[in-house]
């Protein structure tokens, strides 16, 4: 299989990670791509021309890492990232909307912050910086329930929270949150995370 990623896109991030927790890391073959620049072949995997994107054996795509990870997530059968039924797949499908939203908030205020002065909205970006601060708020309040829980949901949240390292590492999160602070550097010592990190 063939993934479409960059290594500063925490969604393509996320599929990296559970390619690692399931095995199936040793079956991709990874292709760096620009979003940014016209690629016909990557419109081809995926018409939004947006990242990540899985080319299959069949000469398929699948594109959204929600569903490329829960595809690879169908692979094997150890121990199922995306939980089965009951209360605990809707609260990591939960957890894992949640940390995609804040994800997409702080994508696109750093879209912001690449336009010309003169064009940035200073309202725009407060208004999807709320929405982040009112996330952490939130899984700083339910972060004592994540437990020693690896799934989709906690792996997205870790996944936010160094993009928030990386991207936005002045604004500090940690100090409102010491006890998520406390639960990510735990949780970034799994191999999956660390060997992951974004970069440019």
């Amino acid at each position: 299989m063939k993934l479409r990623y960059s290594p500063t896109s925490p969604f393509a991030r996320k599929v990296l990670v559970v390619a690692q927790e399931t095995g199936s890391q040793n079956r991709l073959e990874l292709i760096k791509t620009a979003t940014l620049v016209p690629d016909a072949q990557l419109t081809r995997d995926n018409p939004l021309q947006k990242i990540p994107a899985l080319l299959l054996e069949n000469g398929e795509s699948l594109f959204d890492s929600p569903v490329i990870c829960e595809y690879l997530d169908s692979l094997h059968d150890g121990t199922k990232m995306f939980p089965a039924s009951g209360q605990d797949r809707w609260t990591a499908l939960r957890r894992q909307a949640l940390a995609d939203g804040m994800i997409d908030a702080s994508i696109l205020r750093r879209y912001e912050s690449m336009r010309p002065v003169e064009l940035r909205s200073a309202n725009w970006d407060a208004a999807q910086k709320l929405k982040v601060d009112q996330g952490l708020a939130a899984l700083e309040g339910e972060v004592a329930r994540f437990g020693q829980r690896i799934d989709i949901g906690t792996l997205a949240i870790a996944i936010l929270l160094d993009y928030l390292n990386f991207r936005f590492a002045a604004e500090d999160w940690t100090g409102r949150c010491p006890t998520l602070a406390a639960w990510h550097q735990e949780i970034s010592q799994r191999p999956s995370l660390a060997s992951t990190l974004p970069h440019d």
